[in-house]
């Protein structure tokens, strides 16, 4: 039994290969799970396309079982309707019986490990605003592929879903009050404030990005999961979002391309 985590994949699945991770070899996948720690980024287009049948097929013919956080680069209206079923402790998404939406402030226990996961986070790529598909058509056709501007078009690049419910952060705090406020392991895509301000004093994220009027900065987010990192006993921390690798405190842990043991792996390492 093992659990392996890794971090943003952007629609792109490539390290999930044989080549990219033989660990994968002798797994099976009813003991065996890769966690994704949110921008999964595989239910995207309006609609199911060919492309996203393929990827969920290919990840249900894996030797493990995928699961996932979701982060700011999902299409949370279709990802939500997806069926909702009972797993290890917790509610997931089905897309495949063995490719799993892990929902916001459940818990979860794996491979004799309790998980608690809380996917979502504020985008840092809508400097210029999330526009609107009808209103502002003219200026996406003017601004797409000009690599001057940064912005995401409401309902098909960008969804107010990315940013947690007050609802959802308090089921996550019932959570982890029935659970002691203790845990094995968080999953998250956003990091707590404490972690966050030692990554930027690192210069992670290389850009912060701004917020433009009406869209959340997602620093009611962090706050959340700093006020759950101060009452909580836990193990290790991993979340995503940064683009970027490396522990960013004691047992917090900033993953992106690297497929790690959650034990005892570390970020970048082979």
């Amino acid at each position: 039994m093992s659990i392996y985590v890794t971090g943003d994949c952007h629609s792109s699945f490539s390290r999930f290969s044989t080549k990219a991770f033989p660990e994968q070899k002798g797994m099976d996948r009813e003991k065996d799970f890769v966690i994704v720690c949110g921008d999964l980024a595989l239910i995207w287009d309006q609609e199911e396309t060919s492309f996203e049948r393929y990827w969920m097929d290919w990840f249900e013919k894996k030797p493990f079982t995928t699961l996932f956080v979701d982060g700011n680069h999902e299409n949370h209206p279709r990802l939500s309707a997806y069926p909702v079923r009972d797993f290890a402790g917790g509610r997931v998404h089905e897309l495949r019986p063995h490719l799993l939406h892990l929902m916001r402030g459940e818990m979860y226990r794996i491979c004799g490990k309790r998980i608690f996961t809380f996917g979502g986070a504020r985008s840092h790529d809508i400097d210029d605003g999330v526009l609107d598909p009808v209103e502002d058509a003219a200026r996406i056709r003017r601004w797409r592929g000009d690599g001057e501007h940064d912005f995401r078009v409401m309902g098909v690049s960008w969804w107010p879903q990315e940013m947690p419910s007050e609802e959802e952060m308090a089921h996550g705090l019932r959570t982890l009050e029935a659970a002691g406020w203790e845990t094995d392991y968080f999953v998250t895509h956003e990091a707590p404030s404490s972690i966050r301000k030692i990554l930027q004093e690192e210069g992670i994220p290389k850009r912060a990005g701004k917020s433009p009027a009406g869209i959340s900065s997602g620093e009611e987010l962090c706050a959340y999961l700093e006020t759950i990192r101060s009452r909580c006993r836990y193990r290790k921390w991993f979340f995503g979002h940064l683009h970027d690798e490396r522990q960013a405190g004691e047992r917090e842990y900033l993953l992106y391309h690297s497929i790690i043991p959650a034990e005892d792996g570390e970020p970048g390492g082979e």
